[in-house]
């Protein structure tokens, strides 16, 4: 794989990363949470990995199965908003 498109790459992961944490944060905020650290401590969720998810940064796919059972949404339902449009 060239430089080129392996940087391409990476720009991609980084943006499809923070649509998740966006959503993340928005689907919290939705329920009325409005404190990440208190909604963690409530769903028994790391509050630093938590704030790392909402910023964009990497995680398990399995780490984002427990984030998505707190906020009582399926997998399907996260990804039916605002990941619609291919990264470019």
């Amino acid at each position: 794989m060239s430089r080129a498109k392996n940087d391409q790459d990476s720009e991609i992961i980084k943006q499809v990363l923070k649509l998740v944490g966006e959503r993340i944060r928005s689907l919290r905020e939705a329920k009325g949470e409005r404190n990440y650290e208190k909604f963690a401590f409530k769903h028994d969720l790391n509050r630093t990995q938590l704030w790392r998810y909402e910023n964009g940064e990497d995680l398990y796919f399995s780490s984002l199965l427990k984030v998505l059972s707190a906020l009582d949404i399926s997998l399907a339902e996260f990804f039916s908003e605002g990941f619609d449009q291919p990264a470019k």
